[in-house]
């Protein structure tokens, strides 16, 4: 029998503002402790016994979930520059393998990278950042083996297969190649793992002979190099969560001096594509807080020379563009739903693609070429699996090139669909968008998992998952709960639900959660929540604030030490986020954020049966943040609920790497809520 893991208490005093608190579990920062290790394997062993009776239904749930998966999957190709390019899988394999053909996809397969024998031997493997050169003859590819988010480039012929006999470290995995295809930009991460360093590095020559060409030095800023979709433009880009700022030289250019477009400026957020003499600005210039889209001569990017192509709209969040010869495609949001509104240059038409679904999802696809007539998107609902559609923007017509598909008994005319609105404390309508199985379901209130995020301004679509079916085909409802803190009904959406607002994320999302309990749709026996990384702390402060009003909850991998990660810059991510949850080293935002973040308000109560997730290796939200919260709650937990942690000792924030691998994570969440649920198979 595993006995319950008890860590051992070692007070640690932190004291600012004239305020101390004292905190046990600290000494778990040392990940290289043995006593730390000791503790964490100890957590695992200790869930794994406890569930240890859900092991075959663990197993199953593996099988299904993995059953639905059609294996042998391809992508749909596109063209560019002479190749169709396309992604597939092969039967049983874990990972994609990257594919071209020349000129027709009739032509013989190249192929350009197997995951599956890059990953061989490495628990955890990651690509990222594909790029071919502008002669097609390089592969540029980044890759990460630790799951810390922290890749290296690699370079392989596509001709002969060779790579050369060297990698670029410490980087972000994406480059952008010269015209010439001699040299190649990248950006580099320092010790806090915040992407800084912008450098330029010629194809066969050593990395450290490479040039730095930028270097943000604004510690709340991080910074990336792209290339343009015209390819005319090499582009530096500096980010914050209030502003921006732009850098650009031309691709067959690379050894000249890059230019600005407009100076950052606070609260100044833009930006920028090139197409033909002119920068297209979508911006919040000028108080447009939904965005508006701008427009400059390439060689006047000075704000006062921008003017407005599409004004700003109170009711409309302009979310993207996308630029095509003869056509302007603006991604709109409005009453929490995204629009794909097709414009003429000239003004002469002006059209929405039509959708009938009452939640979904929708968004522009690939779409490399200026000259094509014809738009790529992407299209799911929560009864829908994901399609990519091309539609002919002239005749208005559309061909589905490609609906994701679904293995087994799936029939999307089983499931329902449907959007409710609740009114919060302050008169502000949220929404849940909701799916079930009716004919699965008893009379009454039902067992209805309940999904929430709130942060970064990142909106949870209403989409698709071929995974959820196995809750909802056992009578589970699941929804999602469209909170302050998202973009769900446009910026100030968002706005409302950062800094001094934050405490909005949370009680819309119990608001939501009341008020399908008065609908009798679920009750607080039946009703289940869960969130990831910003949604855990969603998590921790509902079940400090309403642990009777919930059966059960799944924290992945979830930021709940919040003022001591905050008052720490030389942990990743925290200087670049003082705009989003604020700066505890001011005295108005320590008290306000000490006043939720879950971990400073865990209190002697009964809280539901709960399991965290985390790893080992998490860049994002460090593994102690988890860890400490559990022993914590343990401390205080009053009943007999159970509090479970694991703690993938291999990967880090997004969980284990390849398609099936991830399932057994899954997997092993969903039997934790049928355990909780009563449900045995």
């Amino acid at each position: 029998m595993s006995a319950r893991p008890e860590a051992p208490k070692k007070n640690e005093e932190l004291r600012i503002h004239n305020d101390l608190r004292i905190d046990p579990y600290y000494w778990l920062r040392d990940r290289e402790a043995q006593e730390t290790l000791d503790y964490l394997n100890a957590e695992n062993d200790y869930r794994e016994h406890e569930m240890a009776s859900l092991k075959p239904l663990e197993d199953k749930l593996f099988l299904e979930l993995k059953g639905r998966i059609k294996e042998d999957d391809s992508s749909v190709p596109y063209f560019k520059n002479g190749y169709w390019y396309y992604v597939r899988f092969d039967q049983a394999k874990d990972y994609p393998i990257y594919c071209r053909r020349a000129e027709s996809m009739e032509a013989k397969e190249q192929i350009m990278l197997d995951v599956n024998l890059e990953a061989s031997g490495h628990d955890y493997f990651q690509v990222g950042g594909m790029s071919v050169s502008p002669d097609r003859t390089w592969l540029a590819y980044g890759y990460d083996n630790q799951s810390r988010r922290i890749y290296k480039i690699r370079f392989r012929n596509l001709e002969t297969g060779e790579e050369l006999n060297y990698e670029l470290p410490n980087c972000t995995g994406s480059a952008a190649w010269s015209s010439d295809g001699k040299f190649v930009f990248y950006t580099q991460k320092d010790d806090t793992l915040r992407p800084c360093k912008i450098y330029r590095h010629r194809i066969g020559s050593k990395p450290e002979e490479d040039q730095l060409v930028y270097e943000e030095e604004d510690p709340t800023f991080i910074c990336s190099v792209y290339r343009s979709k015209s390819e005319a433009f090499l582009i530096i880009g500096s980010h914050s969560t209030v502003s921006n700022e732009y850098r650009y030289l031309p691709s067959h250019l690379p050894e000249g001096e890059f230019r600005i477009v407009q100076p950052r400026e606070r609260d100044l957020e833009y930006s920028i594509a090139h197409f033909g003499e002119h920068w297209y600005i979508r911006t919040n210039y000028q108080g447009a807080v939904n965005f508006k889209l701008m427009r400059t001569k390439l060689d006047k990017g000075l704000k006062e020379n921008w003017t407005d192509l599409i004004p700003h709209r109170q009711e409309v969040y302009l979310e993207g563009i996308e630029i095509f010869e003869k056509f302007l495609v603006l991604e709109e949001r409005s009453e929490g739903l995204t629009k794909l509104r097709i414009k003429t240059w000239d003004d002469s038409d002006g059209h929405y693609i039509e959708f009938n679904s009452e939640t979904y999802t929708a968004g522009t696809g690939l779409n490399p070429s200026f000259e094509s007539k014809k738009l790529r998107y992407g299209y799911a609902s929560l009864v829908e699996p994901f399609s990519v559609v091309e539609y002919d923007m002239e005749s208005r017509e559309k061909k589905l090139l490609k609906q994701h598909e679904v293995l087994g008994d799936f029939d999307s005319k089983n499931y329902r669909e449907e959007r409710r609105w609740y009114t919060a404390k302050d008169g502000k309508k949220v929404a849940v968008s909701i799916v079930s199985r009716p004919d699965q379901q008893m009379d009454g209130p039902n067992k209805l998992l309940l999904y929430g995020y709130g942060s970064y301004g990142h909106t949870i679509e209403p989409g698709f998952s071929a995974n959820r079916l196995s809750l909802l085909d056992r009578g589970f409802t699941f929804a999602i709960a469209h909170v302050r803190g998202g973009q769900y009904l446009g910026r100030e959406w968002y706005e409302d639900g950062k800094m001094l607002n934050k405490k909005n994320t949370f009680s819309d999302f119990i608001r939501v959660a009341d008020g399908l309990v008065e609908d009798q749709i679920t009750s607080p026996e039946q009703l289940f929540a869960m969130g990831g990384s910003a949604g855990g702390l969603l998590m921790g402060t509902i079940i400090n604030w309403r642990p009777e009003l919930f059966k059960a909850v799944i924290a992945a991998v979830p930021f709940v030490d919040v003022v001591t990660t905050m008052l720490d810059e030389s942990i990743p991510l925290t200087t670049g986020e003082f705009d989003e949850w604020g700066n505890p080293k001011n005295e108005e935002y320590y008290h306000y954020i000490k006043s939720y973040s879950p971990y400073d308000n865990v209190v002697e109560q009964e809280y539901p049966n709960l399991l965290i997730t985390t790893g080992l290796h998490d860049s994002q939200v460090q593994y102690w943040e988890p860890a400490k919260w559990c022993a914590k709650l343990r401390d205080h937990h009053q009943g007999e609920n159970k509090i479970l942690m694991y703690c993938n000792m291999s990967t880090g924030h997004g969980g284990a790497s390849g398609r099936f691998e991830s399932l057994k994570e899954t997997a092993m969440e969903y039997s934790f809520l049928f355990w909780q649920a009563g449900i045995e198979k």
